[in-house]
């Protein structure tokens, strides 16, 4: 009798610990010599925890939603694209260059993912209104819009190009403003998230790049004024503001300045899409509006 009173009472306390501790991380017991033993540390006291789950978001997190990446052929694009494929999402990739979608596209589909490319320039305002045609006769809903594409053109105000600043008008702003506008009534409907990846220069504007730097405030304002538009509809809106991020374009750049480019210095696309995906995936009682990203090593 004294031993069914005290295997009860083990019992008893198994099932006290099991109520208590959080229903995702159950614990696994086992009676030795009628005392509990943990076959393993419970997940919430391993030491790894922080490597292990904060890093990235839990696989499927964005299981069944609709991702739209402008710029998903290379760099930030890409590398946010893989990472919301790698989390459940099918992803939808618009860029210049097919061949490099279609490259980004395989690896989304390897990963589980429905990835779709539209080979479209963004500069073009015809190119721009055939590109909302087709989204919004192949959608039935958009969960995540992701504004990377981006375009740059350096040189003096005095000598700058009107063609070259409005191509990068076009790409920079006219197309966020245009793609936003269109998806706007499937965002509400789900509600969705906006994503505008900025650059530094969209808050303080350097000589030399007064074109680029001024669509970027400009694409800083289309973010401020949407937000406050569309969060009375559950609509989450987040501008990142990136500094020097290893990309093609970042290359050129440094090759058009006359620089040794060094991308290990840099800012990773990977690490620039883990950061936006932990935004992504907070609980909708938050809201995180601006981030501004760094290299560590400045050049």
């Amino acid at each position: 009798m004294k031993l069914d009173r005290t295997v009860k009472l083990s019992r008893d306390l198994i099932d006290l610990v099991t109520r208590v501790l959080p229903p995702v991380n159950p614990v696994r017991t086992i009676l030795v010599d009628r005392r509990i033993a943990f076959s393993s540390p419970p997940t919430y006291l391993r030491s790894d925890r922080m490597t292990t789950q904060s890093t990235r978001p839990q696989v499927g997190v964005f299981a069944g939603q609709t991702a739209i990446i402008t710029g998903g052929g290379s760099g930030v694009g890409a590398a946010v694209a893989l990472a919301l494929a790698a989390a459940g999402a099918n992803i939808h990739l618009i860029g210049r260059r097919l061949e490099t979608l279609e490259s980004v596209a395989v690896r989304a589909r390897g990963l589980g993912s429905d990835a779709i490319c539209y080979s479209t320039d963004l500069a073009d305002n015809a190119g721009q209104l055939e590109l909302v045609y087709r989204l919004t006769c192949d959608l039935r809903q958009v969960d995540i819009l992701i504004q990377n594409a981006a375009t740059f053109s350096a040189g003096p105000i005095e000598r700058g190009s009107l063609a070259e600043f409005d191509a990068q008008y076009k790409t920079n702003v006219r197309a966020p403003y245009v793609l936003t506008q269109a998806l706007l009534p499937m965002l509400k409907t789900r509600p969705g998230q906006v994503v505008f990846v900025n650059s530094s220069s969209g808050i303080v504007a350097k000589p030399m790049s007064a074109q680029y730097d001024s669509t970027k405030h400009a694409l800083k304002a289309l973010a401020d004024s949407l937000r406050g538009e569309v969060n009375p509809y559950g609509i989450r809106v987040l501008t990142v503001y990136l500094g020097r991020t290893a990309t093609d374009m970042q290359e050129r750049i440094h090759r058009t300045q006359g620089k040794s480019y060094q991308p290990e210095l840099l800012l990773q696309p990977a690490d620039v899409a883990s950061v936006i995906l932990h935004a992504l995936s907070l609980p909708r009682t938050a809201e995180v509006t601006d981030i501004h990203i760094r290299p560590m090593i400045k050049t």
